[in-house]
């Protein structure tokens, strides 16, 4: 028979301990709460306490650049980097004196090496417009402990440095692993609740089991990002019958939406992880699901959203007609299918605060893991929701001239510019549509 020592036997009991502590906080502080959909206020203390140390630590950066004559890029509101303009003789002037120990006075007009300096600027005014801008991180005015995020962060006291270490402790040794297992629940709460609920009968309990469910779950995963949320008009919420359209920073706008609303969601039928969820989510709500060979088809894709809005019992639709992630600054231009429907818009803004973390997702650089354990490493996810009245399309509109209509409300409401063009590097179904589901 296997003994355990006193000291082992006490490691085990102080683990078992901590691991029954640790559940039933979770329980009472987080799960519970997400139930019945109310908060503490513990998340809006944190954020407020971030925001002292964020503002001491840009105080601080700005204090040793001084000292350091090293210079400090301000972004414009919009949160791209504004660099203070100089004209192309003061800058080839710059590069001649750092590379030559000739006097200026002495040197030409022109020498061959300008040729570079010429053609080095035309690529950055060709790769850096005001559409391509869009793609990449916003630049934060202040510093977040998080290097990833600011352009200015350097190396500038052993004080900063150990509060920036410390900050990585804190975020990867007790929130990353709490946020994981916040997430498992949700999700595994979300796949069997909704399996179970799909053995209900039609009628009304099923209904109310299904949203309650969904929303628990949902709620429960934004928990797991830290995600602050403010609504607004929560009068303006969409009903049965409709389209939600919202600008799209990221995967996690859904859950942003559905941990307030209950959504039908529209996208493709998946394989893996994902496709077992969208299995079991099917089975309690109408979601509208399209198959690989199905969602390059227009006429398909029109007639199944058609037949879903125009059941008034049938939860509106969440689609994000940009088709793509844009970085937090701007809204382009919005895919004109679900304005075609003749279905009521409901438009939707939602504006992330970096400050405590960045939103977007650049698919072109990060991967679905990548992104999500940036995601879970970061401080917080701050953002506010604005629920805009309806809108319908008027007799002298096309779908076009409705869709840039809602997307300039949307813009003009969460502080965005409204940009027109965007790159066409997307398949079709989402140059149609959008699509809700990754």
């Amino acid at each position: 028979m296997f003994l355990l020592l006193p000291f082992d036997s006490l490691i085990v009991n102080l683990l078992g301990i901590s691991l029954t502590v640790l559940f039933t906080l979770l329980l009472v502080f987080i799960i519970v709460p997400a139930i019945f959909g109310v908060s503490f206020g513990i998340r809006k203390l944190y954020m407020k306490t971030l925001l002292k140390i964020f503002a001491w630590a840009t105080l601080r950066m700005e204090r040793g650049a001084k000292e350091k004559n090293h210079q400090l890029y301000k972004p414009y509101t919009n949160g791209i980097i504004a660099k203070d303009p100089t004209s192309l003789e003061e800058e080839i002037k710059e590069i001649r004196r750092s590379g030559s120990s000739k006097a200026l006075d002495n040197t030409p007009e022109f020498e061959l090496s300008d040729i570079f300096y010429f053609c080095r600027k035309g690529m950055e005014t060709i790769m850096d417009d005001e559409v391509t801008k869009r793609f990449s991180a916003e630049e934060l005015e202040s510093w977040n402990l998080l290097s990833r995020t600011n352009y200015n962060f350097q190396y500038i006291s052993l004080r900063l440095t150990v509060l920036w270490g410390l900050g990585v402790l804190i975020r990867y040794c007790f929130l990353l692993p709490l946020r994981i297992a916040l997430a498992f629940t949700g999700i595994s709460l979300l796949v069997v609740g909704t399996t179970v609920v799909g053995y209900l009968p039609n009628g009304r309990f099923k209904e109310f089991m299904s949203k309650h469910v969904h929303l628990m779950c949902y709620r429960i995963c934004v928990r797991a990002l830290t995600a602050i949320i403010t609504y607004h008009d929560r009068e303006n919420r969409p009903r049965n019958g409709g389209i939600c359209v919202a600008n799209h920073t990221s995967p996690i706008d859904v859950i942003i939406l559905a941990s307030d609303g209950y959504y039908a969601m529209v996208g493709q039928v998946h394989g893996g992880l994902m496709g077992v969820i969208q299995r079991a989510m099917v089975k309690a709500c109408p979601h509208v699901w399209f198959e690989r060979s199905e969602v390059k088809d227009r006429h398909l894709v029109a007639k199944r959203l058609t037949e879903h809005v125009q059941d008034k019992s049938k939860l509106p639709i969440l689609i994000f007609p940009e088709g793509t992630c844009i970085n937090n600054t701007s809204v382009m231009m919005f895919k004109k299918g679900s304005f075609e429907i003749g279905a009521t818009v409901y438009p939707v803004a939602i504006k992330y605060d970096p400050q405590f973390g960045d939103a977007f997702w650049n698919s072109s650089k990060y991967g679905m893991v990548t992104y999500l354990l940036r995601m879970m490493t970061s401080w917080a996810i701050v953002c506010s929701v604005w629920y805009l009245p309806p809108m319908t399309r008027e007799a002298d509109e096309d779908a076009v001239q409705f869709a840039n209509r809602v997307k300039s409300a949307i813009a003009r409401q969460g502080g965005l510019v409204d940009l027109l063009c965007l790159p066409g590097h997307l398949d079709s179904a989402h140059l149609w549509v959008g699509m809700t589901c990754y």
